[in-house]
């Protein structure tokens, strides 16, 4: 019966990326079902820790992070958890070999969200980026190149530099609820009271960049992956162009979103320039 154990840990991997991003969970649509539910069971787990540390105000965040990393240990040495959302991480873990140092990078970052409010320079940002943001893209490239280690070490570079834009799209829409409700700044030596046209030019400049350098790698991933990644560049991409023509008094008084039905075009236009292979 650990099967069926299993695939209802599955379901709810799947049920927690579709309720929690409706981007994410539409782009993974776009995959091959042959590795679909998999990426679906990398995003619960990376979201549950998420929420430990954003979302869980009124208990002992601390002492659940703890528990939820021991219980990942467990998970990832015995082959199964009563958590279902790490019981189907594990399976994906072990599946893939996906390395334990890209987890052990994640929850460093997620632990410093627990008390860490600014990055005072460039150096803390990127290792902050590279473990809340970076290593989700390299656990996913595991999954998208099906042992191919090759392919993987080509890819590394590119998939970092999509987490990076993603994370960093997320952090300039996020900006008002970062600073309000979690006291956090993540880009250095921004002054969100004093942020303006200046300094978002700066951030958006480092943004494109990423995003330039994650294109490069989408064109070279298997035909399983590719249209799946693209739809969800094209949407960071569309939020990024929405957040470059918003004032930066209003990024920093409310949270810019792109709305359901020009996400569907999104997809849309990118099916059709996928399918005519002009990405």
């Amino acid at each position: 019966m650990k099967k069926l154990f299993d695939n209802v840990s599955e379901v709810c991997s799947k049920v927690v990326t579709e309720s929690y991003s409706t981007s994410f969970s539409l782009a993974t649509k776009m995959l091959s079902p042959s590795i679909r539910q998999d990426i679906y069971n990398i995003y619960g787990f990376v979201r549950f820790a998420d929420e430990i540390v954003d979302s869980f105000h009124d208990y002992n965040k601390e002492e659940l992070l703890n528990n939820f990393e021991k219980e990942l240990t467990y998970a990832l040495t015995n082959k199964i958890s009563l958590n279902p959302i790490l019981n189907s991480f594990q399976k994906t873990v072990n599946k893939y070999n996906i390395d334990t140092s890209l987890i052990n990078a994640f929850l460093k970052s997620m632990r410093w969200d627990l008390d860490k409010n600014i990055y005072l320079n460039k150096s803390e940002f990127n290792e902050y980026i590279y473990g809340s943001a970076d290593v989700v893209g390299l656990m996913c490239l595991k999954v998208f190149v099906v042992g191919n280690e090759k392919m993987y070490e080509d890819l590394k570079v590119p998939a970092m530099a999509l987490g990076s834009a993603f994370q960093k799209v997320n952090f300039l829409r996020d900006l008002k609820a970062d600073h309000e409700g979690l006291n956090r700044s993540y880009f250095p030596d921004l002054n969100i009271e004093n942020f303006d046209e200046i300094s978002k030019k700066k951030i958006l400049i480092d943004i494109e960049n990423d995003f330039s350098e994650a294109l490069k790698g989408i064109f070279n991933l298997p035909k399983s992956a590719r249209f799946g990644v693209y739809t969800a560049y094209k949407y960071y991409l569309k939020l990024l162009k929405k957040l470059k023509k918003t004032p930066p008094i209003k990024i920093k008084s409310t949270r810019i979103r792109v709305p359901n039905y020009q996400k569907m075009n999104v997809l849309a236009r990118s099916y059709v320039r996928y399918r005519l292979n002009i990405l």
